[in-house]
């Protein structure tokens, strides 16, 4: 998996969600993607399922999101960010294991802000 073009997309994609704009947010996924959270116990399918957790966990929260790096691993990329917001803890670390398509779009995603 080549490092730049995909932390490139990964960048631009961490950059559309600080917009909170569903829209841009949405255009990075495939149309059957699906976003695994186990911190939230939640597996959401598709733009419509995607667009719940966008619209709960970062526009309801006015949640930041600062990309720390991205790891190329076994098929996917390993990406550590750190979150701040309205919610509890206001300040919390996470990653994103994000699996693209060759044609950059976000297949999958296991999400854990757990940390």
């Amino acid at each position: 998996m080549p490092g730049t073009e995909h932390d490139t997309t990964i960048a631009e994609w961490i950059a559309a969600t600080n917009t909170h704009d569903s829209a841009a947010y949405l255009a990075f996924f495939t149309d059957d993607a699906v976003l695994d959270d186990p911190s939230v116990g939640e597996i959401f399918e598709g733009h419509a399922g995607i667009n719940e957790y966008f619209q709960s966990y970062f526009i309801g929260y006015g949640t930041q999101t600062r990309l720390l790096s991205t790891e190329p691993r076994d098929g996917y990329l390993h990406v550590a960010v750190e979150f701040t917001g309205t919610f509890p803890e206001r300040r919390v670390g996470g990653i994103f294991d994000v699996t693209l398509t060759a044609e950059n779009k976000i297949a999958h995603v296991r999400a854990d802000l757990r940390r």
